[in-house]
Parts: C-alpha cells; structure tokens; sequence
C-alpha cells in the first residue's frame, strides 16, 4: 500500500463549484426568488455527492478495521487515529445539520419543515437565519453562528496537526473563517457574511456545502492515515539465502556456529553503507589492508530510504584481529629444554590472535615478553610439560600440550677475537694479538646450534715460562708489553679460561694455543 495522494476533484465537484460561486454572486445582487431554485438544485447535487463520500469513507473504515486486526501492533495507533478524526468530523458535520434543521423548522413550522432540511418551503425568508445565528441582533461568543465559526476553525487546525504541509494549506483555504473588510474599513465577520440577511434556502445550501467539504476533507485524511501504515515499510523484489558463520577457522572439539539468513531486498531502493563515518561501495564489502598486528574495532550504519522521504537507519558494530603469517616448526628428536637458561618459544594457534593464547608450564616458569615465550626450567626438573590454551567463543579451550626433557646447556668453547676473526688455535700476527680491540670470548661459535651470550670473567697468559692473569675478558697491559718483546715462532698460551652462562654459574674452557708470525 503506497502513501496516499491529495484526491482529486471530479468534473461533478467542480461544477458544483462553480454553480454555488456563480449562485452566490447573484444572490448578492438581490436577484428574483427564482436564483433561490438553482439553490435548490446546488444542494441536490452537493447531497448526492456527500452519500458517495460517505459510503467511501465507511469502505476505507472497514478496511482500515481489517488491517488493525490483522496487525494491531503496527496499525492499531493509526486506526485510531483515523476513528479520532471521523469522530470530529462527525461532531462538525451534526453541528451544522442541526443548524440547518432548525433553520427549516423556524422557517416552515413546525408540523409542516423537512426534518432533513432538503426542502425549505420558505426558502426566500431573509429573518430566520439571522435571528438564529445572531440572536437579539447580537453576535459573538455563545450565539450559534460564532459557535460554529469556533467548530470550524477547531476542525481545521486539528486537520492541519495530523496532515503534511502541502494538505496543511489546502485546509488553511478549504476552512477559511477570515473576516472581510469593505471599502469603508467596516470588518465583516465570517458569520455576519455566511448568515446575516441570508434568505434560508441558500443558508441550507451553503451549509450543506461545509459539510460537504468535511465529508472530503475526512476521506483524503483516512486515505493518508492508512498510508502511514507502510510508509516505513520496504518492497522485496529479490530474495537470496546467505550463510553468516562465527567464524571459518575451526579448532578441533570446538563448534562450527553459522547463522542461515534470508537476505530480502528492494533492488529499486539502493542502501548506503558507512563505517567508521566514511561511506564504503554500494555492495557493502568493507575491505582494509592490515599492516598492522593487534585487534581492532569498527562500527557504522546502513542508510536505507524509506517510503515517506526519510532514511531507516541500521547501525552495526564488529571486531577483528590481525596476526602475523606464521608456521609451526619444530624437531621432534630435539624436544629438550636447558637449564639455567630462558628457551625462547614462538607459539601460535591457527585463527586464534595471540592475546587469546594461555600458557602453563609444568617445571618451568613462563613468561610472555613481546610476543616470545620464555621458559626456564626449575634447578631439579628432569621434563618441562608445556599446556596451551585458546580462548574460543569467551571460553579456554584446550589446543594441546608437549614434554621437554631438560638438559644442563653445554659448555662453550673459547675464542681469542680480533675483529670479526674467531681463533681456537693457530699463527697470528704479534700486532693483531696486541690490538686493544682484541679478547677472549665464550661462546657457541659460528656454527653453534644454540646462541647463547658467556660472559668470561678471567683468564691466564702463559707465554716464556712466565704465566700472567687478566680478570676480564681482555689483554692487561703486562701482557700486551711482553707480547711485544715476543719473536717469531715463540708460542704464547690463553689458558684457565673461566666464564659465566646466563644463570651466573661459572663455566671453564678450553685452551687457545697461539704462535706469532
């Protein structure tokens, strides 16, 4: 059901128009009493016309009756609406029919007036509506003409409350009361023009006209009321069954959850689609380039035009998470922990953001520092078993666990450094041993599996039978001034290396035979 339109006037209602226009003017030039039957003709046509009004009116009701039933949440307040607005309609319409009746009874008799008032006997009669409009001669509030002016203009403004602006106006003019001011600045009042010295078949007619423009005036109003029903309402003209999921990545045990909808849309009334404040593409498809880890929020509103001009809006708001590309890999014949060192653990879970993720550590302590797991296990633990968790759907879900044994870390091995160079052995130059920028160093090596920083806290020199100490980790300035006095081929020994892992246990090493070029 669209919105309802301003009814238009039929050739009949405009030639009526025309006649009371054409009958009043001439009225006004005192014409014969035979204008007075054209009158009479006037009225005729203007009750013919009320009973068609009347039976359409009692249609729309019945329907409008239907509808409420049918829905009463959604059309109940607009039924009533409509039984408001025939319930004044009629109050008004009464008014003036028992005006007019008595305007017949005081013109005719009372055993010889028309009850209905079609037919006035005395139609010529210029007193008898005056006096009753205005009676002793004296008009304003409580005499029965001003009374009906005050009906009217009530009518018209409650008209005016519940309709649009362009039917606002039309009932201004429809309904107008306004006063008349003569050549001579006398103001006329409305009804002093619609009663005074009016003879009684023409006050019948026009009267007969007010009521007339009520019937209609109540008819376009029912008609746009009952067009409220749907005005926010929207044609489907294209259905389409979507699948809605939770999510697509799925862990093991837990529930895949999807919500299947019926997608109904009005392909002729386009929505629009904003997030975060900004309009996206009409297909809706929010889209954005993560570059960044972490979770993230967005929210927005759908803009659908509704039927009576204004938008329907839909607001939504969504979560998500960005994680790095990342793969699992590990050596099953290695599953071992070292002791009295943090082991560092890259975990994930596939489709879990890393702040879902929980660890426990049985042996071992656990910490999480910038996306990296550190376990180190405890002094007396033989086996570290680690347990991961994942948050799904605001509940801890197991993902698995595994068992480490663990093992004292190696000993490193000593090198003498000069610049990038590592020696174990081997000739050097006296100037590069002499280097300030040359030490010893405890390490792994190049090769090393592991990459573990040793701290070497003291060492010997042997070199001429004399044997000289460094407590750090580069040459004293002894040693570097009997270097120096060294000669080619003489062998010179770094020895009783001593080092410190991670944990501060100390650590001795191999020694680093040299020879001098």
């Amino acid at each position: 059901m669209g919105g309802a339109k301003n009814c238009p006037e039929t050739p009949r209602q405009k030639m009526i128009g025309m006649m009371y226009l054409v009958l009043t003017a001439m009225l006004a030039l005192n014409v014969s009493t035979d204008i007075l039957k054209a009158f009479k003709l006037v009225d005729d046509s203007l009750h013919s016309t009320l009973e068609t009004t009347e039976k359409r009116n009692n249609a729309m009701m019945d329907d409008f009756r239907y509808l409420r039933d049918d829905n009463p949440q959604k059309n109940g307040p607009w039924y009533d609406m409509a039984v408001e607005l025939t319930e004044k309609s009629d109050s008004l319409y009464n008014y003036i029919q028992d005006f007019k009746v008595e305007i017949a009874r005081r013109t005719d008799g009372v055993k010889k007036y028309d009850p209905e008032a079609r037919t006035i006997q005395g139609n010529d009669n210029r007193d008898v509506t005056s006096h009753y409009a205005f009676p002793n001669g004296m008009t304003g509030d409580g005499t029965p003409g001003t009374e009906m002016k005050k009906m009217i203009i009530a009518y018209r403004e409650y008209l005016i409350s519940i309709s649009d602006s362009a039917k606002a106006e039309e009932f201004r003019i429809l309904f107008d009361t306004a006063d008349r001011i003569e050549n001579n600045d006398k103001k006329i009042t409305w009804e002093e023009q619609m009663f005074n010295d009016m003879p009684s078949g023409a006050a019948v007619t026009l009267l007969t006209k007010i009521q007339n423009d009520v019937r209609n005036a109540q008819s376009e109003m029912i008609q746009y009321i009952k067009g409220q029903t749907d005005a926010g309402d929207y044609r489907v003209n294209k259905l389409e069954a979507l699948v809605v999921p939770t999510s697509k990545n799925v862990i093991k045990g837990s529930k895949y959850n999807a919500q299947i909808i019926l997608s109904a849309v009005d392909s002729t009334k386009v929505p629009t689609f904003f997030v975060n404040g900004n309009r996206i593409g009409d297909n809706g498809i929010y889209e954005v380039t993560c570059n960044s880890e972490g979770a993230f929020k967005y929210n927005g509103e759908i803009r659908l035009p509704k039927g009576d001009g204004t938008d329907l809006v839909l607001p939504f708001a969504s979560d998500y998470s960005v994680m790095a590309p990342s793969v699992t890999l590990f050596n099953i014949d290695m599953m071992i922990m070292y002791r009295d060192y943090e082991n560092k653990f890259k975990i994930s879970v596939p489709g879990i953001a890393p702040d879902k993720i929980r660890v426990q550590a049985n042996g071992a302590s656990v910490t999480n520092r910038a996306g990296v797991w550190y376990f180190k296990p405890t002094e007396k633990a033989e086996k570290v078993i680690v347990t991961v968790q994942a948050e799904v759907d605001g509940k801890l879900q197991s993902m698995g666990s595994e068992a480490y044994d663990v093992k004292p870390l190696p000993n490193p091995s000593a090198f003498f450094v000069v610049g990038s160079e590592k020696y174990m052995d081997g000739k050097l130059k006296k100037s590069d041993i002499m280097n300030t920028g040359s030490f010893i160093e405890a390490s792994y090596g190049k090769d090393g599996v592991l990459k573990i920083d040793f701290t070497v806290t003291s060492f010997e020199l042997y070199a001429g039978g004399r044997f000289m100490k460094s407590n750090s980790n580069k040459l004293t300035p002894e040693m570097i001034s009997f270097i120096k006095n060294m000669k080619s081929n003489e062998q010179l020994t770094f020895m009783t290396i001593k080092a410190t892992n991670p944990a501060g246990k100390e650590v001795k090493m191999n020694a680093i035979p040299l020879q001098i070029k």
